[in-house]
């Protein structure tokens, strides 16, 4: 048997996150981006040596992709865009969250509800790497193609899919804050 249990944040509670994540990211300054990483990789391993209910479990993949975009060196964030994951990832650097992590059942409900806010503020990032790797997957270890009847490298290919991505993902990420769409932490 399951269970379902729904809830909704409303502007006070969304302005309670905010808070803690602006806190998180005064706190991670003192860190380095890998360190940060570090920190984030730890929380999954963390998470994963445990036993967490479905809910946590789910949201996991999210931090974990993250994660793989800042270090996957094919995908090559840009700084900017980089700094936005990493804002996101600064509440998972400080083991002290706001439920403690060893209660039973609902330790990591804060941080399945914060990677579920991040990721919904960062989805036109995670959109496009995802498209990246399902382009990159698809294509496989081909060294060129010939798309054009000239031989282009991996790189070459990988660049050109990859900015387009990064424009798509700009422009998406625009259009929503043009439209106020999401809760707005980072």
């Amino acid at each position: 048997m399951s269970l379902r249990v729904s809830f909704e944040l409303d502007e006070s509670d969304l302005q309670h996150f905010r808070l803690i994540m602006r806190e998180a990211r005064k706190a991670a300054a003192a860190y380095s981006a890998a360190e940060i990483v570090a920190r984030a990789n730890d929380l999954l391993t963390q998470i994963r040596d445990g036993k967490m209910p479905q809910f946590v479990a789910e949201r996991l993949e999210r931090l974990s992709l993250m994660i793989r975009m800042l270090e996957d060196h094919e995908w090559r964030l840009p700084a900017a865009d980089s700094a936005r994951v990493l804002n996101a990832l600064a509440y998972f650097c400080d083991s002290e969250d706001l439920i403690p992590d060893h209660v039973p059942g609902l330790g990591f409900l804060d941080d399945a509800i914060m990677i579920e806010l991040v990721a919904r503020e960062l989805r036109h990032e995670l959109d496009a790497y995802r498209d990246f790797c399902e382009f990159r997957e698809r294509a496989g270890p081909r060294r060129t193609l010939k798309p054009r009847s000239t031989d282009i490298g991996r790189e070459e290919w990988l660049a050109e899919r990859r900015s387009e991505l990064l424009a798509r993902m700009r422009r998406r990420r625009e259009s929503s804050r043009q439209r106020g769409d999401g809760p707005r932490l980072l």
